[in-house]
């Protein structure tokens, strides 16, 4: 069972061969950490002292004899010693053999035995090994209650002395252990993650059924040898010793092996670990023709909160994080913010269906930093038309790279003619963006104030833009949002000199490249307000649909539609407006330009739309005052 984000106050190994989850947290007694798994952890330690006192009382009130106090003493030392020492054992992790002379003691001796060797053992390896306090009372507990469900197990069958009800005893024994303290255990942590309680047995379950088999197995091999006599048992001590460092010496092995595949910050597999897993899947896709779908994920935003709460703060959100992508498919980070899943036999519909779930379970979830985070997701499938396997995640990236654009938060599907399916969008302004636009608005009446043709450019393009955008069909948010980029879009000239903006003449190469710059300056002041998907829109509107533009070469539908529409408006209202370097042109002379340049320079689409709309209503633009 893979646990995550466990306090170390709740540490706990099954015996049945349950990892101990990671030590993240040492909270204090009293602490929000151990009052968050009370309502849990108190009914269990209470049941857990009820079972011990009826145990030891049923001690006290028996004669049960020296051959028998020694018998359990012997069980009592070789249960902590199996739970002090357990064995490694991939890929479950360790597994504890305590519960063998548990179950043993339940069917020598009886359920009152069964519990106090069970108590004992988890209290004195945890308090020998200075764990806190609600550990010791949570394992203690645990193991009482498991020890008594193996006991009570064990005497509903038995039947006599046969050795086919030996075997049953011990099985039933085994089950009841192994079944309460999985239980117990993923109760806990379901309660400390917030992780489903079903979703957690489950996994338990698949993960743990083989030490289970050898817990049950060993536990008969003690049972048939204590019953010829207990100096017998003894000889069980060499071949479990035997195993023990055999599986010690091969856990080194893989521990290094999995070192170098897995990511330390957050137990995921690192970007090695995917790219061969990657190749194996694709392998596999083309010999049994089934489909692999491969999910990159990229945190929206997730550099501000590095920025903001620093690093340690940053590490322990992408560790939370990397616990909702688990649930998802084979998950691993490839750097920074990025990570990625692979899905093996799930088409595209799956995909996207998994995609969802999962940008859902990382928005939904509580982080260390007290705010949320969102992820932005591109899904892509192999085999499908035209793609070969080498460009799947070329391919996922484009699709991560249009759900980026179209306003993050969101998932895109990679299909083969270049549409794109995207999921619901968030709500166009939370507070964040709220403080951010004002902040920008106040650095748009700087660049007003600087330049008064700027000013009014911008306004007219954003104008324009949110027409052309309404006649194309985008939804009202897009819409308004466009409006306030086109206001937005010459921010970044506020970095550049007055003498190259206002040059009569030809630019020089490297003023050209000055001017050229602007969109990306734009971008990060725009970015570092936490404005987008504005902020990428004004990246990328000096893009060009044939893939000639700046600043990354983007093509056709690669470039975000947003981009687009403010390229066509920002041309249309710079060939129309008078400059110090060049005279206006007509409206319908602008139009025209833009007409012999859709396909080259310009989405064909956004410049009919642009045209319909002007010659169903002109725009009325604003003038600089000397016009």
């Amino acid at each position: 069972m893979e646990q995550t984000a466990a306090p170390d106050s709740l540490d706990t190994r099954v015996p049945g061969g349950i990892p101990p989850a990671p030590t993240a947290l040492l909270p204090l007694p009293g602490s929000r950490e151990v009052t968050r798994v009370l309502p849990v952890a108190a009914p269990v330690i209470a049941a857990g002292v009820a079972a011990v006192l009826a145990a030891a009382l049923t001690f006290a009130t028996g004669d049960w004899g020296l051959a028998v106090i020694g018998g359990l003493i012997v069980l009592l030392g070789a249960s902590a010693f199996a739970e002090a020492f357990p064995v490694p054992l991939e890929p479950a992790g360790y597994v504890s053999l305590a519960a063998v002379f548990v179950v043993g003691a339940a069917v020598t001796y009886g359920w009152p035995a069964a519990v106090m060797v069970a108590f004992l053992t988890g209290a004195v390896v945890d308090v020998f090994g200075r764990k806190p306090t609600i550990r010791v009372a949570y394992n203690s507990a645990n193991y009482a209650l498991s020890g008594l469900a193996a006991g009570v197990a064990v005497q509903l069958g038995m039947q006599g002395g046969h050795v086919a009800w030996l075997i049953v005893d011990v099985f039933l024994g085994a089950v009841g252990f192994y079944v309460v303290n999985v239980l117990l255990t993923a109760a806990v942590i379901s309660r400390w993650t917030g992780e489903p309680l079903v979703e957690l047995v489950s996994q338990g379950l698949r993960t743990t059924w083989a030490p289970f088999g050898i817990m049950a197995s060993v536990s008969l091999m003690l049972a048939v040898l204590w019953a010829e006599s207990p100096f017998l048992a003894v000889a069980l001590i060499g071949p479990l010793v035997a195993v023990a460092l055999y599986q010690r010496s091969m856990h080194k092995a893989m521990k290094a092996m999995r070192l170098a595949l897995t990511d330390a910050a957050t137990g995921l597999g690192n970007k090695r670990h995917f790219e061969e897993l990657l190749q194996r899947y694709l392998d596999r896709a083309d010999e049994e023709h089934s489909p692999l779908t491969l999910c990159l994920i990229d945190l929206d935003n997730f550099k501000g909160i590095n920025d903001l709460f620093g690093h340690p703060v940053g590490d322990r959100v992408l560790s939370q994080i990397a616990t909702r992508l688990r649930r998802g498919g084979e998950s691993f980070r490839l750097g920074g913010d990025e990570f990625a899943i692979l899905l093996p036999n799930r088409d595209a519909d799956e995909g996207f269906a998994i995609a969802q779930s999962v940008a859902r379970r990382i928005a939904e979830a509580k982080y260390d930093h007290g705010g949320a985070v969102t992820a932005s997701i591109g899904v892509a499938t192999y085999p499908q038309k035209d793609l070969d396997r080498a460009e799947l995640v070329r391919v996922a990236d484009k699709a991560l790279y249009q759900a980026k654009g179209h306003g993050k938060a969101r998932v895109h599907v990679y299909l083969p003619d270049a549409r794109m399916t995207p999921a619901a969008p968030r709500p166009l302004l939370v507070p964040g963006r709220v403080a951010g636009l004002r902040h920008a608005a106040s650095a748009a009446h700087a660049v007003v104030a600087r330049d008064v043709y700027i000013g009014n450019h911008s306004h007219n393009v954003g104008e324009l833009a949110a027409r052309i955008a309404h006649r194309l069909g985008l939804d009202h948010d897009q819409v308004e949002l466009l409006r306030v980029a086109g206001n937005l879009h010459d921010i970044g000239k506020l970095l550049v000199p007055e003498d190259i903006l206002h040059k009569p003449g030809q630019l020089t190469p490297a003023e050209r490249i000055v001017v050229e710059r602007h969109s990306e300056i734009g971008y990060r002041m725009l970015d570092a307000l936490s404005i987008d998907p504005i902020a990428l829109w004004v990246l990328h509107l000096h893009e060009r649909w044939a893939g000639d533009g700046y600043p990354n070469g983007l093509a056709g539908e690669d470039i975000p539609i947003a981009s687009r529409i403010l390229f066509v408006a920002d041309s249309y209202d710079t060939m129309t407006t008078d400059r110090v370097y060049r005279s206006k042109v007509s409206r319908a002379e602008a139009l025209d330009e833009l007409d012999r340049c859709a396909g080259a320079q310009f989405d064909p689409a956004v410049v009919a739309a642009t045209r319909a709309e002007l010659e169903h209503a002109p725009l009325e633009l604003v003038l600089p005052a000397s016009a």
